[in-house]
């Protein structure tokens, strides 16, 4: 699942575009392409752009406080893999962080857009049942702010239910499927269908492209936190990659008696196994009530 190409974008507050910018020249290198881009050594522009859904706040004496719109910042990444990006990607959100950057009361998110190059329209059915069938235990597991709620909807149960029973055989099916009842053109970049959990308007118009936007930019108290980022990008990638393995997913969701035990037996099923996941298991099954080590309850004797 690893081999898989993603981008990534962070929204956050607390410090300008151009601060930001500063930060990450001195971890990566290489020179300033303007005041809020870094073309790094081997030729990948990180971006630091505007984005209108963020609250702009800075810190003053102890306090947060309102401030202008160049602290309205999105981390747009160039292309990464997982192996080779991660680390880099990590230690960008912690120097980020020490220089003053915060999600708290800004309305920020996380948004991943996975490679759709080597899906196939079974495939990308396959992805919005997967996402269907866990919406309820990935909403609670993720503490999605209610603010934010409406920038990444629930799955629709309506379309869930029209690509199950129409079982597209092409793209172009598909997208038609997607878009129907929709008024729109289906070319405007913010088109109402594009906020949701699993967003597939970036799959037909931008580059081939399905976006997951479900995810906060912050932890609870609006620190950025480069461990919950990390278990952000190694969910997607893993549901990528059931979806592009699997012959069938359903939609239907699941009993869960016992939601911890669900989630972990669900990541291990994924990908989740071992050591090197053990931070990940813990961040996505923090919210959850329950035992992960049994599923009716702690062992008798």
């Amino acid at each position: 699942m690893f081999n898989n190409r993603f981008g990534f974008e962070l929204e956050f507050t607390g410090i300008t575009r151009e601060r930001a910018a500063a930060v990450a020249l001195e971890l990566l290198g290489g020179r300033l392409s303007d005041s809020t881009s870094v073309k790094a050594p081997d030729g990948r522009v990180w971006k630091f752009v505007y984005d209108g859904s963020i609250t702009p706040l800075r810190k003053e004496r102890g306090r947060i406080v309102s401030a202008s719109n160049d602290y309205k910042v999105e981390l747009v990444s160039p292309i990464l893999t997982y192996r080779e990006d991660i680390d880099t990607l990590q230690e960008l959100i912690r120097r980020l962080r020490s220089a003053g950057a915060f999600t708290k009361g800004a309305g920020c998110g996380c948004h991943i857009h996975l490679d759709g190059t080597p899906h196939t329209p079974q495939s990308v059915r396959n992805f919005v049942n997967i996402i269907a069938s866990k919406n309820d235990l990935f909403y609670k597991a993720l503490q999605i702010e209610p603010g934010r709620m409406s920038y990444c909807k629930k799955m629709d149960s309506y379309l869930v239910e029209k690509m199950n029973s129409r079982r597209p055989k092409t793209f172009g099916q598909l997208e038609s499927i997607w878009y129907e009842g929709y008024n729109q053109s289906r070319d405007f970049h913010y088109h109402q269908s594009r906020y949701h959990f699993l967003n597939l308007h970036s799959f037909f118009t931008r580059n081939r492209t399905i976006e997951l936007r479900g995810f906060n930019a912050g932890d609870a108290n609006g620190r950025l936190h480069a461990g919950m980022i990390r278990s952000y990008v190694v969910l997607a990638l893993a549901l990528n990659n059931q979806a592009l393995t699997q012959k069938s997913a359903s939609s239907k969701k699941p009993q869960v008696d016992n939601e911890r035990f669900a989630m972990r037996t669900f990541l291990n099923r994924i990908g989740f196994i071992g050591d090197e996941f053990k931070n990940c298991r813990e961040h996505l099954c923090n919210h959850l009530s329950g035992n992960s080590a049994w599923r009716f309850g702690a062992a008798t004797s």
